[in-house]
């Protein structure tokens, strides 16, 4: 699902340049659950920005789902990106002047879809993370927890084969967080590939994979990874 092979990022100011990835090797199968861990500055965020195609790469190879984006202009990867990739932030970034229907609409008008679509996806995604009966409602009247699933439902309902997911608990307390981890789990169970940044090593052990990150560098890439049996997977083998 995602082959990074020496990749290189390196930011260049007139004075200074900073590699902020050296050598990052690291490969995601379809179906797994993989956490990424480190210390602040470690390179975290760079790769996932790289990895969900908001921020190029200075040197190596990058393949999503068996493209090569190396050389993509902006236009192709921003349709590479909407049609492969979900993203769920620390900070929900809801919209909170539009109820829970239209913040998951919003990506959805830029991939095209017509309105009984649009529609059906978002009430499906809605309903998948519990939230249907709250659809009319804003933001500003959810909790923390509940504005969360309302950003992986907006990231559901364009069906992405891959989703990245910020410290996604980070704003949670404890209980909260482990509604939404159990969430995330159910989703990979039912076949998306997830890469989780997280401080959190509780988080971190539930993923099937951990991925340590240090000086811009994978230092650790986990266990071989325990895959789950996904429905794409149990269709291709049916």
């Amino acid at each position: 699902m995602l082959v990074m092979t020496h990749l290189q990022k390196v930011y260049r100011t007139h004075l200074i340049e900073t590699h902020a990835l050296r050598d990052f090797s690291i490969h995601v199968g379809e179906g797994e659950f993989v956490a990424v861990t480190g210390p602040s500055g470690s390179g975290k965020t760079t790769f996932l920005n790289i990895a969900g195609l908001l921020e190029e790469f200075t040197g190596g190879e990058y393949k999503l789902d068996g493209v090569d984006v190396g050389g993509m202009n902006d236009a192709e990867r921003s349709r590479l990106r909407n049609e492969k990739i979900g993203f769920i932030f620390q900070g929900f970034n809801l919209i909170p002047d539009l109820n829970l229907f239209d913040n998951v609409d919003v990506p959805l008008r830029y991939r095209g879809f017509d309105a009984a679509e649009r529609k059906r996806r978002i009430e499906e995604s809605l309903t998948r993370v519990g939230l249907a009966s709250r659809m009319k409602h804003y933001p500003s009247e959810l909790s923390g927890g509940q504005q969360q699933r309302v950003a992986i439902a907006r990231a559901l309902a364009g069906s992405p084969r891959l989703l990245l997911a910020d410290e996604p608990t980070g704003n949670l307390d404890s209980l909260m967080a482990r509604g939404v981890m159990e969430l995330l789990e159910e989703i990979n169970r039912q076949g998306t590939t997830i890469v989780m940044v997280t401080h959190d090593p509780e988080l971190a052990a539930r993923a099937q994979r951990n991925v340590h990150v240090m000086d811009g560098q994978v230092t650790d890439l986990g266990e071989a990874p325990r895959f789950r049996k996904t429905p794409h997977a149990a269709a291709a083998t049916a």
